[in-house]
């Protein structure tokens, strides 16, 4: 039940944005094991002369950012999984958009089971009710 939101600092391009979401599916899929059923991702676009790294304009530079923010449930993944993870989808990243910058960031959050959920419960609440008795 990851959540995604990958921004860019880049003109929208919907071919682009189709490539990511395919990139992003995959690898939360096969190396995070997350359902791709209830994997949500949302893309935005900023407009790269509002997007500086190191006090510079991306737009003044030859090459796009982007940061990855990525919510999953605590404890269902470890870190070899996690830094596999940032490891490939930023190569994946770079080989859809080219040169990087590389102050661009993927930031996986390990939220409480009992802080989130989808369709009205939690996940602490279905691991529960997912145990025999």
């Amino acid at each position: 039940m990851p959540y995604l939101n990958l921004r860019l600092a880049m003109q929208p391009d919907p071919a682009i944005t189709d490539k990511l979401v395919a990139c992003l599916m995959q690898h939360t899929r096969d190396i995070l094991g997350k359902k791709p059923d209830v994997t949500s991702i949302a893309v935005d676009y900023v407009a790269p002369e509002l997007w500086f790294v190191g006090g510079t304009r991306i737009s003044e530079q030859n090459a796009v950012t982007f940061y990855l923010d990525i919510k999953v449930t605590d404890g269902t993944n470890t870190k070899a999984e996690k830094a596999g993870y940032v490891k490939q989808v930023f190569a994946d990243i770079q080989t859809i958009l080219g040169p990087i910058t590389p102050a661009s960031y993927i930031v996986i959050h390990d939220v409480r089971a009992d802080a989130w959920g989808y369709q009205g419960r939690t996940q602490e609440y279905r691991f529960i009710q997912a145990q025999p008795l």
